[in-house]
């Protein structure tokens, strides 16, 4: 039986709430864009530029990268305590029902699978460049990068801790209230997931077929979390992956322009490399991670029906 998803099942908890929620946690992220909006706004103005058509590029040649970062991920901050609010008055839960069917947060898993995948990106990115140097540009500057370093180990966990809590927490629930079986939420968050990156830069540059990578880390992290009964895996992976990436190498494409310690000027191109990790290097981290957490019954967890039955609120006191 998977009780992370029958967190959902208790008396009053309907899935339209979970629908209203979702605006609201989308209200909340947009209420969190403001200060970036507002920074651009005087900035054009008081250098005589007019505030028609502010693009993307705008907003990241504008301001200074590390500024920039910062005011983007405030808005998942903002987006944390719509979470809270939605919570706690719409189904009177506690954030650590959407986080783990565990009595307490486990944070070693979050730190086993975050030191996994960041050792794995290191080594990956120094192969890499020492063998396709004339693909790199040393990018470091040290008063920048300890500024950007601060702003990302802080920022960055909040960023992809949020985006964990919506789709393998709250809306992983949702869908499992709604469907009363295992395989429609994962397969339907790992979607929406992978559809809010088809507007990412890369996704121009490179072609659809990036689109492989982000709903197959969608479905990789979904797996995860129905497998070990908690996000707290999810957590720690996705905070690496984010983080690694931003300290360690930029582009003039990529969604986040750092003041990384590398930066790649390669030609974008699509290849194998892309399917790569959602077809070798994810399927043996799972394996790695059931070895280590026992995991068992993949077929029940993943696939097997919901009972129908409600279990007691965790009502908050």
């Amino acid at each position: 039986m998977n009780m992370f998803l029958l967190k959902a099942f208790f008396p009053g908890n309907e899935f339209w709430k979970y629908l209203v929620g979702s605006v609201v946690i989308i209200i909340a992220s947009t209420v969190g864009q403001l200060p970036l909006l507002g920074v651009v706004m005087y900035k054009l103005l008081a250098n005589g530029k007019s505030m028609n058509n502010i693009t993307e590029s705008t907003l990241m040649t504008t301001l200074d990268k590390n500024v920039t970062l910062f005011l983007i991920l405030l808005s998942f901050v903002v987006a944390f305590f719509g979470i809270w609010i939605v919570l706690k008055f719409m189904h009177s839960q506690r954030m650590k029902d959407i986080i783990t069917s565990r009595s307490h947060m486990d944070w070693g898993r979050v730190f086993f699978a975050f030191s996994i995948w960041a050792l794995i990106q290191i080594i990956v990115t120094v192969v890499s460049y020492y063998t396709s140097p004339e693909e790199y540009k040393w990018n470091f500057q040290l008063g920048p990068f300890a500024l950007l370093f601060i702003i990302a180990v802080i920022m960055i966990p909040i960023q992809t801790t949020v985006e964990e809590l919506v789709f393998r927490g709250y809306l992983m629930q949702g869908f499992g209230l709604l469907a009363k079986n295992r395989w429609f939420p994962l397969i339907l968050t790992s979607l929406i997931f992978g559809g809010l990156h088809f507007f990412n830069p890369e996704v121009s540059k490179m072609g659809s077929i990036v689109m492989i990578f982000y709903i197959g880390t969608g479905l990789f992290l979904g797996i995860m979390t129905l497998m070990d009964e908690g996000t707290e895996l999810a957590l720690g992976f996705h905070a690496a992956n984010n983080l690694i990436t931003a300290l360690l190498v930029t582009s003039e494409w990529s969604a986040l322009q750092t003041h990384s310690i590398l930066k790649d000027v390669s030609n974008p191109s699509a290849g194998f490399e892309i399917v790569l990790p959602v077809l070798i290097i994810f399927p043996i981290l799972l394996l790695i991670f059931s070895k280590r957490y026992k995991w068992s019954n993949w077929k029940e967890k993943l696939t097997g029906k919901i009972e129908n039955q409600l279990i007691e609120s965790n009502v908050l006191e």
